[in-house]
């Protein structure tokens, strides 16, 4: 990878992708959690996540805990291959850097 991945390089975008990439496969984080890890306005992080499933890299599912609407995001095969290839980009710029 020559330049980082310009989807993920975006700081609430890493930390959405980051906070996912933790969970274990197929797992989903709910929208309201989401929002205190980035530190985000509803608003902002709702962009920032339609701009992440319109890459492929999340699926978001919306539904209702009982009479509430809810959101919840995970990623998809593609994010989690994205993410990984983007930690490997940041290790290889370390290992140039340390030699």
């Amino acid at each position: 990878m020559e330049q980082p991945d310009a989807i993920i390089h975006q700081p609430v975008r890493l930390k959405i992708m980051a906070a996912l990439k933790a969970l274990p496969p197929k797992e989903m984080l709910e929208f309201v959690r989401l929002k205190t890890i980035a530190g985000a306005t509803e608003g902002n992080l709702g962009a920032h996540i339609t701009h992440l499933e319109q890459a492929g890299y999340v699926k978001v599912e919306k539904d209702f805990a009982g009479k509430r609407p809810r959101t919840r995001v995970m990623l998809s095969k593609e994010g989690r291959r994205a993410f990984e290839d983007y930690v490997t980009y940041l290790r290889e710029i370390i290992d140039t850097a340390g030699a």
